[in-house]
């Protein structure tokens, strides 16, 4: 009896796992074929397919893949984080770190009351751009309310910090050169605000290996923030704070959300070394993955006619965060 109604719970999920999974891989193929961040490919081409999420055939696994597959894929980053990397850092460039994203993160939520949107955008967009970009929104939606009106915001802000991450590669080494900076104060500019991790190291890496090393150990310690931040977030949300978004009002979220739990743990075996190397890297490209099948997924279940609606105050958020984080940071740098 067990076995048949499992059998049949997979069954009714495997069909959209499949074509969030086929849409990942086009995704791939496309940025490694023809350069490009693989999310954004992911996620242009889920809202292209957007008639997909009202065959019920599909649904189930969509859903599936929207929101289970994206919290493994969260859970899975805590293996690449250890306590000594974050300790290499030095207790100034960590509270430099610390104090600039939560920062970042209240900018966001002040732009958000000015703009009169509701407080999970501006908790959305902060966190994305003051921790780690797309994989910080996906994350923080994880805990958010699910509301349709915030998963539309998501994929905004996933489309905002990548195409803002790229630009960012681009400009930011031009501007470190031209002011000066040693490498360590540059690996700990581009590791403290650059949003995604993809292109900070692309960025580091054009001024130098010891740059690329300062740069990714600064991200890391970001990304480590993830935890606990998003934690702090699901416990606001539990029990203060009434989403703006939320008709009927959402039920409670949970006390502690095991994705996060998993994170936590990875992290504490990892500090002790008590996972290989070999696992490390399959959880990292696991997670990806996960992430990308994930977003594929989200994409599906959004038309780009939902993400016009949101109008220009989310893009504007994000751009002004962006911003007031660089200037937080240069100015921490100059002094």
């Amino acid at each position: 009896m067990v076995t048949s109604l499992y059998v049949s719970w997979c069954r009714d999920r495997l069909q959209g796992v499949m074509v969030c999974t086929l849409v990942a891989l086009s995704a791939t193929f496309i940025s490694e074929h023809h350069g490009g961040p693989q999310l954004l490919y992911a996620l242009l081409l889920g809202l292209s397919l957007n008639f997909l999420n009202s065959n019920t055939q599909l649904a189930c696994g969509i859903a599936l893949c929207a929101r289970t597959v994206l919290r493994a894929g969260v859970a899975l980053l805590g293996a690449r984080i250890t306590i000594s990397q974050i300790s290499t850092l030095g207790i100034e460039t960590a509270v430099l770190v610390c104090t600039t994203t939560l920062l970042t993160i209240g900018f966001g939520l002040l732009l958000a009351g000015a703009l009169r949107r509701s407080n999970d955008e501006g908790l959305l967009s902060g966190c994305a751009v003051g921790i780690c970009g797309a994989s910080a929104a996906l994350a923080v939606l994880a805990v958010l309310p699910q509301t349709k009106t915030n998963e539309r915001f998501a994929l905004l802000t996933v489309v905002g910090v990548t195409l803002l991450s790229t630009v960012a590669m681009i400009i930011y080494p031009i501007g470190l050169k031209t002011i000066g900076f040693s490498d360590n104060q540059s690996g700990i500019f581009l590791g403290a605000t650059i949003h995604d991790v993809a292109q900070v190291v692309a960025a580091a890496m054009i001024l130098g290996d010891k740059v690329g090393d300062t740069a990714t150990v600064v991200k890391l310690f970001r990304v480590a923030l993830l935890m606990p931040i998003s934690m702090a977030i699901a416990l606001l949300y539990r029990q203060h704070l009434t989403p703006m978004t939320a008709s009927p009002p959402s039920p409670k979220l949970p006390l502690l959300p095991s994705f996060l739990v998993v994170f936590v743990v990875l992290v504490g075996i990892g500090s002790f070394g008590l996972i290989p190397t070999v696992l490390i890297d399959l959880s990292t490209h696991v997670s990806r993955w996960m992430l990308v099948i994930a977003i594929a997924a989200a994409g599906i279940k959004t038309s780009f006619s939902d993400i016009r609606e949101l109008g220009w105050k989310p893009v504007f958020m994000l751009v002004g965060e962006t911003v007031f984080l660089a200037t937080l940071v240069l100015t921490a740098l100059l002094i």
